[in-house]
């Protein structure tokens, strides 16, 4: 049975994410944001990740100058010491480490500084408020892009005010940000309109990189339901997905 005829059945076989090779964004160091909270619970997961079929995750710590306060030190730092845990435990998964960055005051007067930790080509992940959307988000944008950025907005599905908007998700494309999707949006566990909005990225080839978003095994147990949802499938088959490249 060809692709077509796969994808058309009501209960379709989990989707292999090995494809992927790599995640890019979670939040694995223990002890710094509001992911892993131990050691223990970082190696419990990221178990999880190499049994999916992940060669490699880049971790994301949140920075955000009213939340996370953590600094590239403090992030290498705790990469460092996850690798020795990783290695210690046999658990056969690279990881790298980079920031998930929150889009406030403090991010926006240190984009020049060009200090911003990325992953692959100068990819910048960021975030913002869920609650409403900067008013100068094309100057920043373009900020990042003209500093080498290539900026890339996380879990770009997820932010309520543009769930009556769509043509703004290919406006941002326009201007250079490269859209980032959570995986277990896909199955509905950040609510309908969150559902509907990654549906139709997936059905217009705007999303650039599929995340786990993982902070907790509770995230990756939703993963492995949401496999077997067709939009998981057909994200997958897209040929539009750069994490592989990574």
């Amino acid at each position: 049975m060809g692709f077509l005829g796969l994808f058309n059945r009501s209960a379709l076989p989990p989707a292999d994410l090995s494809v992927l090779k790599t995640d890019i964004h979670s939040h694995f160091i223990p002890g710094i944001d509001d992911g892993a909270r131990n050691s223990d619970e970082s190696l419990e997961m990221l178990a999880d990740m190499a049994a999916l079929g992940y060669r490699k995750v880049v971790t994301t710590p949140h920075i955000m100058s009213d939340g996370y306060r953590n600094t590239p030190e403090i992030i290498l730092k705790g990469l460092e010491r996850l690798r020795e845990k990783i290695k210690e435990a046999g658990i056969k998964i690279e990881i790298e480490a980079a920031a998930e960055y929150y889009f406030d005051y403090e991010f926006e007067k240190s984009i020049p500084k060009n200090d911003k930790l990325t992953f692959g080509n100068k990819y910048l992940l960021w975030e913002m408020s869920f609650m409403n959307k900067p008013e100068n988000i094309s100057e920043v944008i373009f900020e990042m892009v003209t500093q080498g950025y290539k900026p890339v907005l996380a879990h770009v599905e997820r932010y309520p005010f543009w769930h009556n908007d769509f043509a703004m998700y290919e406006d941002l494309a326009r201007r250079g940000t490269l859209l980032q999707l959570n995986m277990n949006s896909i199955s509905g566990h950040y609510g309908a309109s969150t559902k509907k909005a990654a549906e139709w990225l997936i059905d217009n080839n705007l999303i650039s990189f599929l995340g786990s978003d993982c902070h907790h095994k509770g995230h990756l147990d939703l993963i492995k339901k949401a496999l077997s949802e067709k939009y998981m499938h057909k994200i997958l088959a897209s040929g539009k997905l750069l994490n592989d490249t990574l």
